[in-house]
């Protein structure tokens, strides 16, 4: 009877556990339609503004621009995207090991700006990493108190020589069921991908006026859309790890139950045979 028990108590507990991770599934499939919607309705605004880089960046004049500058990388700041909360399956635990890639494959000094509380959790915890700032990515007004702080920060390290180059590690939402950790330059600004494409054009109100505020708009954009599609990444990466929690809940309880079943029927048969073994030993008697 003791073993019996036993596994009922552990059904019940598997049936409370898929329960909660139902509940779960269903929450972040409803952050999802709306982070969702965030991150893909400024995208062509985004690939427009990187075309407008690439075209301001093969302006004569962007030679002279401080942000389009290339040194030597002795020192590093990386910008890394992640969330808030854990159980979301490898949303996290992913941007951490591209941060562990990026630092190897640069030679160099590293600083990193945290963008969610489990990337400055891990920067913290790491050892060849200097982290100068942290933020929470579940916040309201992501553009005025996340992005904008952070860029500017980036921008003016870089201006004042403190780093050589500046990149963000992000999730790009691709759909529901694929995120892919992406590593992109943000600066120097890079230039045309066709050698010779240096051209003069005619602007107001001046060239260098407008292509610093262009770039610093685009930058802007830039960093915007990472932490959107990395927000949608990662309510999309809960949905997931909740659905595949519920459906291994869902198995174990069906192995549980034959279990079950077949101990309480061994029991019963135990019972049916001792019961004639009693009447027979009777009989005989």
């Amino acid at each position: 009877m003791a073993s019996l028990q036993i596994i009922n108590r552990r059904i019940r507990s598997v049936k409370n556990t898929r329960q909660i991770t139902k509940a779960m599934q269903m929450v972040a499939a409803s952050k999802l339609r709306r982070a969702q919607t965030a991150a893909t309705a400024p995208q062509a605004y985004t690939q427009a503004a990187r075309q407008l880089l690439r075209n301001l960046g093969a302006q004569t004049v962007a030679a002279t621009h401080p942000l389009f500058a290339v040194r030597p990388v002795k020192r590093a700041l990386t910008i890394i995207v992640a969330g808030d909360r854990g159980m979301a399956g490898g949303y996290n635990s992913n941007i951490v090991r591209a941060l562990g890639r990026h630092i190897k494959e640069t030679p160099a000094e590293h600083m990193v700006i945290a963008i969610g509380k489990r990337a400055a959790l891990s920067v913290a915890r790491a050892k060849d990493v200097n982290g100068i700032a942290s933020f929470d990515v579940d916040v309201p007004d992501i553009a005025g108190t996340v992005a904008l702080p952070v860029l500017e920060k980036a921008t003016e390290l870089y201006e004042a020589g403190e780093v050589d180059a500046v990149h963000v590690i992000s999730t790009d939402f691709v759909s529901t069921v694929t995120q892919k950790v992406s590593v992109r330059q943000l600066l120097p600004v890079l230039p045309p991908d066709e050698p010779g494409a240096a051209t003069e054009s005619t602007m107001e109100p001046s060239a260098e006026e407008l292509i610093d505020i262009a770039v610093r708009r685009v930058l802007e954009a830039e960093v915007l859309q990472a932490i959107l599609e990395s927000r949608a990444s990662e309510e999309a990466s809960r949905m997931l790890a909740m659905m595949n929690a519920s459906d291994n809940a869902g198995d174990i309880i069906g192995d549980l139950t034959l279990v079950y079943n077949n101990a309480r029927q061994s029991k019963i048969t135990q019972e049916i045979s001792e019961i004639s073994a009693g009447a027979e030993a009777i009989a005989k008697s």
